[in-house]
């Protein structure tokens, strides 16, 4: 009896966690683990001491990983057009019907996106279905579009170039049109359903 009375006094129950629930590491944690993390810290700021860190990942005080080189992305771009080869042939054997062309290009791009901009509109839409425009999401789409024309100047054709600058301007002429019937106050003196409002009687 009195043997266990000693057990348990000399039983001691210490906290072997490294890290707080705050997730900051404990200031008894191992010395290894302190010295690691501040290695870590150290090799990241040799680095690229002078490298600007983007807005977002200094927020998360994450860094961007360097881009594979240019063998790997040589080797991975041969791997997936293989791969995609395969998938055609698979489908092909199975007598599964798959649009001719397939390839993605830039005209197919713009025109997707600006299906998706339409349809965010309230401009695509059933014929017994009311318009529900999502005006955020038009915007941010045609904004997409914009950027894409910023970021690709002087690498179109000419075709491209001019599809991009057409659908640009019609998406935006449309965007203007529906905030406008969105925003405009009624007419004065005016009441819903009275002659002149434009309501059907």
């Amino acid at each position: 009896m009195a043997q266990r009375e000693q057990e348990k006094e000399q039983f001691v129950v210490s906290d072997k966690r490294k890290f707080t629930s705050e997730g900051e590491l404990r200031p008894d944690a191992p010395s290894q683990i302190a010295d690691a993390q501040e290695s870590r810290q150290a090799s990241l700021q040799t680095e690229s001491p002078e490298a600007p860190v983007p807005e977002a990942a200094a927020k998360n005080d994450e860094q961007i990983p360097p881009p594979p080189s240019a063998a790997e992305q040589e080797a991975q771009h041969d791997e997936y057009h293989k791969a995609g080869k395969q998938i055609d042939s698979m489908l092909d054997a199975a007598g599964a019907q798959r649009p001719p062309d397939t390839e993605m290009t830039f005209e197919r791009l713009i025109a997707s996106l600006y299906m998706q901009a339409i349809m965010q509109l309230g401009m695509l839409r059933e014929e017994s279905a009311p318009p529900q425009p999502d005006l955020i999401g038009a915007r941010q789409t045609i904004d997409t579009i914009a950027l894409l024309n910023d970021k690709t100047k002087g690498n179109l054709t000419e075709r491209e170039a001019n599809m991009l600058q057409n659908v640009l301007f019609e998406l935006r002429m449309a965007f203007l049109e529906i905030t406008n019937m969105l925003t405009k106050p009624p007419s004065p003196g005016v009441k819903p359903g009275a002659p002149g409002d434009g309501a059907k009687k």
